[in-house]
């Protein structure tokens, strides 16, 4: 697992991430000591449909001042709208040390560092105690997670007993195969996809009960349409651009295309322990 990691960690490196959205945030003459939550919203959140989809699922239980663990947190995005707008105590940790450290940082930006907590780690051994949170959630991260069934078992073993599993995630649909590159992998080396009914048994057999499920693959296609359709040069630009660079239009179009021809979905869920 350790040269997979550093291999994965590596595909998601951008050096000196935080300086670069600084940048730009000064350039489109934004007062860093006013910076707000929406400011960085095009980049702080590196899922299908960003800070939206991560509003949806935070409404579907009630997360008022509950503690929440996000597993895989990358820039933090979701763990700081859930400290701001629900008051939650939320931990995020991530194999990225890049990541783990713009978390961190931008979370002081928008003076949110005393409600939000980010580690490096791997998220296949949680360095937490048995049932420490009331939530766990996790965005677009098991693809790169070849051992399901300890990544799901470690999200279980820190939640505590009725508390809730949010997720939202791609799947692999059919068995045909999967063509490279992804905003998560550049090749099939680093990409473990799994079908919806072998995450719902997994989670069956550990014990958690299903509350709610739902497909968002509609929604993932009008999304990429817009956003695609709406690229322009601009050396300002806060969004997935800082992320995966010259290489973003080409692996959101290889993910749109998947789903459209129905290779890959998009499901989110809710799960009871």
């Amino acid at each position: 697992m350790g040269k997979l990691n550093k291999e994965i960690e590596e595909h998601y490196f951008t050096d000196r991430l935080f300086e670069d959205i600084v940048n730009r945030l000064t350039n489109k003459g934004i007062d860093l000591s006013k910076v707000e939550r929406s400011d960085i919203a095009g980049v702080d959140e590196f899922h299908v449909r960003g800070a939206v989809v991560s509003k949806e699922l935070a409404s579907s239980i009630n997360l008022e001042g509950v503690k929440v663990l996000d597993v895989g947190s990358g820039l933090g995005g979701p763990c700081r709208m859930l400290a701001s707008d629900y008051d939650c105590i939320v931990t995020g940790i991530d194999l990225s040390h890049e990541y783990v450290r713009t978390a961190k940082k931008l979370s002081k930006l928008v003076k949110l560092d005393h409600k939000t907590s980010f580690s490096q780690g791997d998220a296949t051994h949680l360095p937490f105690e048995d049932e420490s949170f009331d939530v766990v959630w996790t965005q677009h991260v098991q693809m790169n997670i070849p051992d399901k069934q300890r990544f799901y078992n470690e999200i279980h073993r820190v939640l505590k007993t009725g508390g809730y599993f949010l997720f939202y995630d791609i799947f692999k649909k059919d068995e045909n195969e999967v063509s490279y590159p992804m905003p998560w992998a550049s090749n099939a080396n680093q990409s473990f996809l799994f079908k919806t009914s072998e995450l719902e048994d997994l989670l069956k057999t550990l014990g958690q009960s299903k509350v709610n499920t739902n497909d968002q693959t509609a929604a993932g296609i009008d999304f990429f349409e817009s956003m695609i359709a709406n690229m322009k040069p601009d050396p300002n630009r806060l969004g997935l651009n800082l992320l995966m660079g010259e290489s973003t239009k080409p692996k959101l179009m290889n993910l749109m295309q998947h789903l459209k021809k129905g290779a890959l979905e998009l499901q989110s869920g809710v799960y009871l322990k």
